[in-house]
């Protein structure tokens, strides 16, 4: 089984992963103002969380060019990536220097099992990380690309987290940054996916715009 094909109900996993000058949508007139202390941390938030993409990205690449190398070498049919629409330049490494395949021997000593192992492990933070930036995209909820006070307010809770009104936007950015990174490192899938489930329960969805920006950032 594949876990970067997994999805639920309400299409959590997809082909993953800002590119959002595209998506600063004009609010609709009949909408009422929003209060003094609405954030606009989307850009932000998603900004850091793209960053890691980009990271997770290229270590991903380096692994997959291995694991293929050690496979061509033992003439068996290698594996294919399991995260569909990220498209790599065979041989790309982080910087954009072409991977020598000889190289794969020193990096992993320990052969193909290090090489798969590490396959595994780069594609799950991959797929953990453009996860993370779909529950983003989500919680702009009407795509005007910024978080308003009550959406901030959804997100922070789906985590159990307290939205503190007055505090500047700095502290809730903060707030979010640290909570990506906490989920991220412990490998946290099952609580971002119950705080994606709580945004769903409140009648936030995955839109056509939030499709776009996250097949995007998965190029």
């Amino acid at each position: 089984m594949n876990p970067l094909l997994i999805r639920t109900s309400f299409q959590a996993w997809l082909p993953i992963v800002p590119l959002l000058a595209g998506f600063w949508l004009p609010v609709p007139t009949g909408l009422a103002a929003e209060p003094p202390d609405a954030t606009n941390g989307f850009g932000p938030f998603t900004a850091h969380i793209q960053r890691q993409i980009q990271a997770d990205k290229r270590v991903f690449a380096v692994a997959q060019v291995c694991t293929e190398w050690f496979y061509k070498q033992q003439r068996k049919k290698p594996p294919k990536p399991g995260v569909q629409g990220v498209v790599f330049r065979a041989g790309l490494q982080p910087g954009g220097k072409v991977l020598e395949t000889a190289e794969c021997q020193s990096r992993y000593p320990g052969g193909i099992d290090a090489a798969r192992e590490d396959f595994s492990r780069t594609q799950s933070s991959l797929a953990l990380s453009l996860t993370f930036y779909e529950f983003a995209l989500v919680g702009d909820r009407n795509d005007d690309g910024r978080y308003s006070t009550a959406e901030l307010k959804d997100i922070l809770e789906s985590f159990g987290l307290m939205y503190e009104r007055g505090q500047p936007p700095a502290v809730h950015l903060a707030v979010l940054n640290a909570q990506f990174d906490m989920i991220r490192k412990a490998g946290g899938l099952d609580t971002l996916m119950t705080s994606m489930g709580l945004l769903y329960d409140k009648g936030y969805r995955f839109t056509s715009l939030d499709r776009a920006a996250l097949n995007r950032v998965s190029e």
